[in-house]
């Protein structure tokens, strides 16, 4: 960068009293028109030293005393929140703010009217949904993506953030094992990263097995099928609704006995749907279930879709960042041989929400269903196309990433990543993981010990664990119900937290263990908490 130089604009150059009377209606102008370094820089560092005061305070004095803020019921939690006016109480939003208040005020507001409301990922007993403790490298990331404030949508919105995405997508599309002509790009989260799998699905390979000239919509949609299990995420499904499938279009295969598909059955279907006429597309495997952490017979999958000519889209948003131990990453194998697999860095690569990721084998597939417009006013796209005038639109291979993707406007997500990445390093990552996994299979290990309680699986296939106490006495219904009651009372006590879950007809507590900050201690007081709460 030595090449370009720096230009500070001379204070000289601004009226610093005319210009803040711009702001004359706010009693903090100068963190309104903060132009002015000689005004506003000491204010912003004041502001900043004070929100970063709070969010110590937060998470030393309240995030490590309860695992969940405030458990009360919906109900009540909505009047703790919302409070009371001058008219009375209220059970619902307010109006809009008619007033500024003064920086300090607002982060008073947070403290004393948000801040014990909240789900605590930082606290070390918190095993409930895939939330970690965002790493503070993540934080600090988020915190400068979101002062630079760079629209990774059109390559001049954010020139050197779409290159850092680009750096990510490819450490990420090395992760699984593609080959240098893959691709991908960061999203909100899996849904919207399994939605676009879909879609590549759909418009590319449908439209291909079915010989259309164009991406396949209306009636030809019909007739159509999609293989999964009974332990793929619900977003599979939403995705086929939302992109005008009929609802017959997935079939839902049970699992085996360890919650795994396997090829087989899915074979079996494509013969028996094939007879009858219809026509199989795509298999959607998951590499770490929600329920139970279960990661599907990938190799055996990729065999049928090979096979029998089906694109195989693998929803490896949990399990995915298994692939960063050495030690454990094969607990996640044959990634590389999907068409396309959804990662989740806000989960297990321990990042601040939110950060997802779709990535390609094929990476020009992207382009080829996303890419075919260019509005007049994002003119920093691609040409469109040889023989025709340059209207614009930049250098033919520039990165663009609202060509890639739903979505237009997009923020910088792969600075908080990229810079934990630099951080901890690949093996720094995998030791985290490898902690994890080794205390999930703690915890089972501790409850095939005991008498009171039982894993499903009794051995942890990543870093979930489904488990439940069974007190003697207790069967069917009342031992179900018996589960929703430690959870509850587990919450309100605040000492941790896990969800339920239903397996095979039965309700179990559910730990996802992505806490990073979690002892051998905590699952055993975990235990020792339940059983007292079961008293």
């Amino acid at each position: 960068m030595a090449d370009l130089p720096t230009l500070r604009s001379p204070t000289s150059a601004l009226d610093i009293d005319a210009y803040l009377e711009r702001f004359h209606w706010h009693p903090e102008p100068e963190l309104i028109g903060y132009r002015d370094e000689a005004t506003s820089r000491a204010a912003l560092a004041s502001l900043g030293t004070r929100t970063w005061h709070e969010a110590l305070e937060f998470l030393y004095g309240i995030a490590t005393e309860r695992a969940m803020g405030d458990a009360s019921a919906y109900p009540e939690a909505r009047r703790r929140y919302y409070g009371s006016d001058p008219s009375g109480p209220r059970d619902g939003p307010g109006p809009a703010p008619k007033e500024p208040m003064r920086a300090d005020a607002v982060i008073d507001e947070f403290a004393a009217r948000l801040s014990r409301g909240l789900m605590n990922a930082q606290h070390p007993r918190q095993f409930g949904y895939f939330t970690p403790p965002p790493l503070p490298m993540s934080i600090m990331g988020e915190l400068l993506a979101q002062i630079a404030n760079q629209g990774v949508d059109v390559w001049h919105a954010g020139p050197f953030a779409a290159f850092a995405e680009e750096e990510v997508v490819r450490w990420l599309c090395d992760l699984v094992g593609y080959a240098p002509g893959s691709f991908g790009l960061l999203t909100s989260g899996g849904v919207m990263a399994n939605f676009m799998g879909m879609t590549l699905a759909r418009d590319l390979h449908l439209g291909r097995l079915r010989g259309l000239s164009a991406p396949p919509r209306g009636k030809d949609l019909e007739g159509a099928r999609v293989y999964t299990s009974d332990q793929t995420h619900f977003s599979i499904a939403r995705a086929l609704d939302e992109l005008g499938f009929p609802t017959d279009t997935l079939v839902v295969l049970p699992s085996d006995n360890d919650f795994h598909l396997r090829g087989a059955p899915v074979a079996e279907a494509i013969a028996r749907d094939r007879a009858a006429g219809l026509t199989p597309f795509a298999i959607a495997a998951v590499a770490g279930s929600t329920n139970t952490g279960s990661v599907d017979a990938i190799g055996e999958l990729a065999d049928v879709a090979s096979t029998e000519g089906l694109w195989l889209h693998v929803d490896a948003a949990y399990g995915g960042g298994a692939r960063l131990s050495g030690r454990d990453r094969d607990r996640v194998p044959d990634l590389d041989r999907a068409d396309s697999v959804t990662v989740d860095p806000h989960k297990w690569f321990f990042q601040a929400y939110d950060i997802g990721g779709l990535l390609v084998r094929d990476g020009r597939m992207l382009s080829a269903v996303f890419g075919g417009r260019a509005p007049e006013y994002y003119r920093g796209g691609e040409r469109p196309g040889e023989g025709v005038p340059d209207d614009g639109h930049g250098a033919p291979d520039q990165l663009n990433f609202y060509k890639l993707s739903f979505e237009g406007t997009r923020r910088w997500r792969a600075l908080k990543l990229w810079m934990t990445w630099k951080h901890l390093g690949t093996p720094g990552f995998g030791h985290l993981i490898e902690a994890n996994d080794d205390l999930a299979a703690y915890l089972a290990r501790r409850c095939a010990e005991a008498d009171d309680f039982e894993a499903l699986p009794e051995v942890p296939e990543l870093s979930v664990v489904c488990f439940r106490h069974v007190p003697g006495g207790l069967a069917d219904g009342a031992l179900d119900a018996h589960q929703d009651r430690l959870q509850a009372a587990l919450e309100l006590s605040g000492d941790g937290w896990l969800t339920t879950t239903r397996l095979r007809g039965s309700t179990w507590l559910r730990a996802g263990v992505l806490n990073y900050l979690a002892t051998e201690a905590d699952i055993d007081r975990l235990l020792d908490t339940l059983r007292r709460l079961s008293e």
